[in-house]
């Protein structure tokens, strides 16, 4: 192809690619792309060099310009191969403006498309833009009401607020308060139980070290308790067999059957009389059952008081005489009687005035109002109901003017003397209710009567105070359960 021929096709070539690339651009929208015409034209510029280099221009015909063309063809082909490389290297500054042009055109085609992406999201973000304006709106207008209610409800609710944060700042206060009480009494607990605990240790310790005494102490006093009993047993026995040797030939079992047939020599109704127990020892009966002479001397402390202004007192049974020593001790003068001549002996032993006589027959022998006081102790029990009034009535006569008649006797109102002692004795007729003896005083003229229970049941049997924890048990106790033994006393009206 001549040069001309490859210029109009190469200048084709470029316009059929322009026209593309105008066309992509149009495409778009309010978007603009850099414009390449000034490229292009600088690649025509120098694709129009490339082409004329090694050219030589046409001339008119003629002889001169013909050989002068001739020269110049000639020339050129002589300098073809100084020129060669610079040929090259515009050709491929030509072919390498081509490859810029159409990286530039495929740029361009690509920011085509990516600005048609860019309008499709413009467009979504514009509707999407379009409902979160509304939606903003639409908050905002909520957010105004919200506003106008905060303002409203604010005042209100800051007040609740202030009153809630002062009552929980109480209440904090509050529980640390009662925390630091609660730790404080706990460390007092503490403190006071640690006290407790050396307290009890030490008690323990003192209570081990007291009961191991009191141990050895009751050791001990067991063993001298059983090693007195022991002599008193002795000393007892020697003192029997001494007062039976002082009283002569009178058998053992004559005491106990002398009350029932007191009164001298008139004889008891036949029902009323015992027959003799034999090989009955009675003086050691009434040492063992009765009691010791200190026991009986500490509980007839309570006729002592009203004995002491007399100046002469009678004791009818006097026994082993306990009564007679404390009113000697008192500087009183007293006489005792008794039958039984085991207990008369012992009376003598210890320089007291007793005779052994019958009560009845010795008290019929003294004369009238020559007594300031009676005891009759535990005799009217043996006694037949007939020769109790007999008794009565003649202890009556004796006594002065205001002198005073004590008779002591189990009491039947105690259920506990019927259930016990009353009848262990075997020379026990029957039990005298303290009303006979206050109906019979008043008969034999005996006034400021005083019935006084004595060794209450309570102290005796202490298992009857179980009673008071039953419905109507203390009363019952009271009732029932009183003085094992009562005393009736009386003074000698004036006449």
């Amino acid at each position: 192809m001549s040069p001309d021929e490859i210029y109009t096709t190469v200048k084709e070539i470029r316009d059929r690619a322009r026209d593309r690339y105008q066309k992509k651009v149009s495409a778009v929208a309010d978007f603009e792309l850099p414009s390449l015409d000034g490229l292009g034209n600088a690649r025509d510029a120098a694709e129009g060099h490339v082409a004329s280099i090694g050219r030589v221009n046409p001339r008119p015909p003629g002889l001169v310009n013909n050989i002068a063309q001739g020269l110049k063809k000639l020339v050129g082909r002589a300098l073809d191969w100084h020129i060669r490389d610079q040929v090259d290297f515009n050709r491929a500054v030509v072919r390498f403006m081509d490859t810029v042009i159409e990286v530039e055109a495929e740029q361009n085609s690509n920011l085509v498309r990516v600005a048609r992406s860019v309008a499709s999201l413009k467009e979504t973000h514009e509707e999407r833009y379009h409902e979160l304006k509304g939606l903003i709106e639409h908050m905002s207008e909520q957010q105004d009401d919200m506003l106008r209610h905060w303002n409203q409800w604010r005042p209100a609710w800051e007040e609740r607020l202030t009153a809630s944060e002062i009552s929980l700042l109480h209440s904090i206060r509050e529980m640390e308060a009662g925390a630091r009480e609660r730790e404080e009494r706990v460390r007092e607990g503490e403190a006071s139980f640690q006290t407790l605990v050396e307290y009890k240790h030490k008690q323990y310790l003192d209570a081990l070290a007291k009961a191991t005494d009191e141990i050895q102490d009751r050791s001990w006093n067991d063993i001298e308790k059983l090693k007195s009993q022991q002599e008193d047993l002795i000393h007892t026995e020697l003192r029997l067999i001494r007062r039976r040797a002082a009283g002569g030939s009178a058998p053992s079992a004559s005491a106990p059957v002398a009350p029932a047939s007191a009164g001298g020599n008139e004889q008891a109704p036949a029902a009323n009389s015992f027959p003799p127990l034999e090989n009955f020892d009675y003086a050691r009966f009434e040492e063992r059952f009765r009691g010791r002479e200190d026991y009986v001397a500490r509980s007839q402390q309570f006729y002592l008081l009203r004995f002491r202004d007399c100046r002469r007192v009678l004791d009818l049974g006097c026994g082993r005489g306990e009564f007679l020593e404390l009113l000697s001790k008192e500087g009183i003068e007293a006489q005792g009687v008794d039958l039984d001549a085991d207990a008369v002996a012992a009376c003598r032993e210890k320089g007291l005035a007793v005779s052994q006589a019958d009560l009845f027959q010795f008290l019929a022998e003294q004369p009238n109002g020559s007594l300031n006081g009676i005891l009759c102790s535990h005799v009217v029990e043996h006694l037949a109901p007939a020769r109790i009034a007999a008794l009565v009535t003649t202890a009556a006569e004796k006594l002065a003017p205001g002198g005073l008649l004590a008779i002591e006797t189990p009491n039947p109102a105690c259920l506990a003397t019927l259930a016990g002692d009353f009848f262990l004795d075997p020379t026990h007729v029957r039990p005298v209710p303290f009303n006979l003896l206050h109906f019979l005083y008043e008969e034999a003229g005996l006034g400021d009567i005083e019935i006084k229970e004595l060794r209450m049941a309570s102290e005796v049997i202490p298992e009857v105070m179980a009673l008071d924890h039953v419905e109507g048990g203390e009363a019952f106790r009271k009732k029932f359960l009183g003085g094992l033994d009562y005393a009736i006393l009386g003074r000698l009206r004036a006449s």
